[in-house]
Protein backbone atom coordinates (compact mmCIF):
# COMPACT_ATOMS: atom_id res chain seq x y z
CA UNK A 1 0.00 0.00 0.00
CA UNK A 2 1.10 3.07 -1.11
CA UNK A 3 -0.02 4.92 2.67
CA UNK A 4 1.01 3.02 5.95
CA UNK A 5 -0.98 3.15 8.65
CA UNK A 6 1.28 5.51 10.79
CA UNK A 7 0.91 8.14 7.85
CA UNK A 8 -3.20 7.82 8.13
CA UNK A 9 -3.19 8.62 11.31
CA UNK A 10 -0.45 11.54 11.54
CA UNK A 11 -2.36 13.49 8.42
CA UNK A 12 -5.73 12.77 10.86
CA UNK A 13 -4.00 14.28 13.79
CA UNK A 14 -2.86 17.17 11.75
CA UNK A 15 -5.92 17.80 9.84
CA UNK A 16 -8.99 15.84 11.95
CA UNK A 17 -9.96 16.37 16.06
CA UNK A 18 -7.24 13.30 16.47
CA UNK A 19 -5.45 10.49 15.16
CA UNK A 20 -8.28 7.95 15.71
CA UNK A 21 -10.96 10.42 14.02
CA UNK A 22 -11.39 9.31 10.87
CA UNK A 23 -14.62 10.77 10.23
CA UNK A 24 -14.54 14.31 10.39
CA UNK A 25 -14.72 16.33 7.10
CA UNK A 26 -11.33 17.69 6.85
CA UNK A 27 -9.47 14.65 7.50
CA UNK A 28 -11.56 12.71 4.95
CA UNK A 29 -10.25 15.85 2.44
CA UNK A 30 -6.89 15.49 3.51
CA UNK A 31 -6.45 11.77 2.77
CA UNK A 32 -8.56 12.40 -0.57
CA UNK A 33 -6.25 15.16 -1.44
CA UNK A 34 -3.53 12.70 -0.76
CA UNK A 35 -4.96 9.92 -2.83
CA UNK A 36 -5.63 12.46 -5.51
CA UNK A 37 -2.40 13.49 -5.75
CA UNK A 38 -1.17 9.59 -5.67
CA UNK A 39 -3.16 8.69 -9.18
CA UNK A 40 -1.83 12.19 -10.75
CA UNK A 41 1.37 10.71 -10.63
CA UNK A 42 0.27 7.70 -11.57
CA UNK A 43 -1.77 8.47 -14.46
CA UNK A 44 1.46 10.61 -15.92
CA UNK A 45 3.07 7.25 -16.68
CA UNK A 46 0.49 5.40 -17.14
CA UNK A 47 -1.78 7.02 -19.25
CA UNK A 48 -3.91 4.72 -21.26
CA UNK A 49 -5.08 3.19 -17.46
CA UNK A 50 -8.73 4.00 -17.57
CA UNK A 51 -10.11 2.42 -14.61
CA UNK A 52 -7.34 4.67 -12.51
CA UNK A 53 -8.61 7.47 -14.32
CA UNK A 54 -12.19 6.58 -13.55
CA UNK A 55 -11.21 6.46 -9.33
CA UNK A 56 -9.66 9.49 -9.70
CA UNK A 57 -12.94 11.78 -11.24
CA UNK A 58 -14.96 9.82 -8.63
CA UNK A 59 -12.25 10.75 -5.89
CA UNK A 60 -12.73 14.44 -6.89
CA UNK A 61 -16.17 14.56 -6.92
CA UNK A 62 -16.25 13.22 -3.31
CA UNK A 63 -13.79 15.82 -2.22
CA UNK A 64 -15.59 17.98 -3.84
CA UNK A 65 -18.95 16.91 -2.00
CA UNK A 66 -17.54 17.45 1.02
CA UNK A 67 -16.18 20.59 0.83
CA UNK A 68 -19.09 21.85 -0.46
CA UNK A 69 -20.54 20.72 2.72
CA UNK A 70 -18.38 22.11 4.42
CA UNK A 71 -19.10 25.44 2.83
CA UNK A 72 -22.90 25.11 3.68
CA UNK A 73 -21.42 24.29 7.67
CA UNK A 74 -19.08 26.16 8.52
CA UNK A 75 -17.00 28.80 6.19
CA UNK A 76 -13.86 28.74 8.40
CA UNK A 77 -13.08 25.56 8.43
CA UNK A 78 -13.84 25.10 4.79
CA UNK A 79 -11.21 28.35 4.08
CA UNK A 80 -8.97 26.73 6.33
CA UNK A 81 -8.78 23.38 4.94
CA UNK A 82 -8.33 24.80 1.39
CA UNK A 83 -5.32 27.26 2.50
CA UNK A 84 -3.97 24.19 4.47
CA UNK A 85 -3.87 21.80 1.62
CA UNK A 86 -3.49 24.23 -0.93
CA UNK A 87 -6.47 23.83 -2.74
CA UNK A 88 -8.08 26.45 -4.64
CA UNK A 89 -12.08 25.90 -6.19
Amino acid sequence: MYLSKEAKQEMFAKHGKGKNDTGSAEGQIALFTQRINHLTEHLKNNRKDYNTERSLVKLVGKRRSLLDYLVKKDILRYRAIVQELGLRK
